[in-house]
């Protein structure tokens, strides 16, 4: 009789459970993906696909972002242009800090702090009769989730250009202070100063 093989399940970096992690934004439950993998890496199987980008891992996501990083006005030039593994070694290590300063499972702490970070609203421009308006829209779901990890990369990108902290600290510590809804986190200030903006623009 053969013995009944236990069924494993996939944890990220070997150590954090996707399962336990629930998004409780009803407007973001969509664009979050916390599929289960080991190693969060789709070799950018999404990218010719429409709305794919929901279906990829919240972590990659925020990897992918910190990508993102060269020179302080540069987008992806630099030390850190296209360097995939970098970043999620770099991720991978921020949420190990995460969870000693928390004692939480860190996605839970990353989950949580996406939500308080994704704006509801924005403005754009509208020509009309020759005049140009700036008006309060809503925002999308997935770029609502784009605009938060954007925000966090900027606020580590702040935190460290020309000091001696540490990349893996100061993303640590900016999800943290989000999750937390802190003013101190430069995620937070910059989603209420684009909301503050475009509640005078309704």
């Amino acid at each position: 009789m053969t013995p009944t093989l236990e069924k494993k399940e996939m944890l990220l970096f070997r150590k954090w459970d996707l399962s336990e992690v629930e998004v409780t934004n009803p407007g973001l439950k969509k664009t979050i993906s916390l599929k289960p993998t080991v190693i969060p890496m789709s070799m950018g199987r999404h990218e010719h696909q429409k709305f794919q980008k929901a279906g990829v891992n919240i972590v990659e996501r925020l990897a992918n972002s910190i990508m993102h990083f060269g020179r302080k006005h540069s987008k992806n030039t630099g030390r850190m242009g296209g360097k995939k593994i970098r970043a999620i070694n770099i991720v991978e290590t921020a949420l190990d800090i995460i969870h000693l300063r928390t004692g939480e499972n860190p996605l839970k702490v990353l989950v949580k702090a996406i939500e308080n970070t994704a704006p509801n609203e924005d403005t754009t421009r509208i020509a009309y009769g020759g005049v140009v308006y700036h008006v309060s829209v809503d925002i999308a779901p997935l770029r609502r989730v784009d605009l938060a990890l954007r925000f966090i990369s900027e606020g580590v990108r702040e935190a460290t250009f020309s000091a001696p902290r540490s990349v893996e600290e100061a993303l640590a510590e900016e999800i943290v202070l989000a999750a937390n809804n802190d003013t101190n986190s430069y995620a937070v200030k910059k989603k209420n100063e684009q909301e503050r903006i475009a509640m005078a623009s309704r």
